[in-house]
C-alpha cells in the first residue's frame, strides 16, 4: 500500500511540527544558538513559511503524516521523519518515492550530520567534492549525487 502523497493545507502544522523537532533535536548539538531554536524556530513561523510550497512537498501518512520530503527539480530540499518513528524505513519510503517519481539524485547534507550522510549513502548517494558554507554559518554543506 502507498501511504506517499502530495501534500494538502490541512498538513502544514505536521509538517512545520516534524522539522521543527528534527531541527532541534539534530541540528542544536552543533549550531548551538538559543535564540534561533527556542525563539524563531517556531511551528507557527515554519507553517507561514510552507503556505507556498505545498506542491513540491509529499507526505507519508497512514492515517498520520509521519514524515516530508521536499523536492525541488532534481534535489531533495528537506526529508524529516517524526523522531520518535526513525528507523521504522519511512524516510527510505520517501527517498525512493523522490527518485522513482521525480527522479531525484542530488542534495545537499550538513557534513557533520553523519546520520543523514549515512542514510543517503545506504540509498546511493555518494559525497562528491562540492562544499558550500550553510547560511549564516561557518558549517559545511556537502553535496550527495547519485
Amino acid at each position: 500500500m502507498n501511504y506517499i502523497r502530495q501534500a494538502r493545507y490541512d498538513d502544514i502544522e505536521r509538517i512545520a511540527e516534524i522539522l521543527v523537532f528534527n531541527y532541534r533535536l539534530n541540528f542544536y548539538p552543533i549550531f548551538r544558538d538559543d535564540c534561533f531554536y527556542f525563539e524563531e524556530l517556531t511551528v507557527a513561523k515554519q507553517k507561514a513559511n510552507y503556505m507556498n510550497e505545498l506542491d513540491s512537498i509529499w507526505v507519508y501518512d497512514d492515517g498520520v503524516v509521519k514524515g516530508f520530503i521536499q523536492i525541488e527539480n532534481a534535489e531533495v530540499k528537506k526529508l524529516y521523519v517524526e523522531p520518535a518513528l526513525q528507523g521504522n524505513s519511512i524516510g527510505a519510503k520517501l527517498l525512493e518515492y523522490a527518485i522513482a517519481e521525480s527522479n531525484v539524485n542530488f542534495l545537499w547534507a550538513l557534513e557533520k550530520n553523519t546520520k543523514a550522510i549515512a542514510f543517503y549513502k545506504r540509498h546511493g548517494f555518494n559525497i562528491t567534492n562540492d562544499k558550500k558554507y550553510e547560511e549564516d554559518t561557518t558549517e559545511f554543506l556537502v553535496r550527495m549525487e547519485r
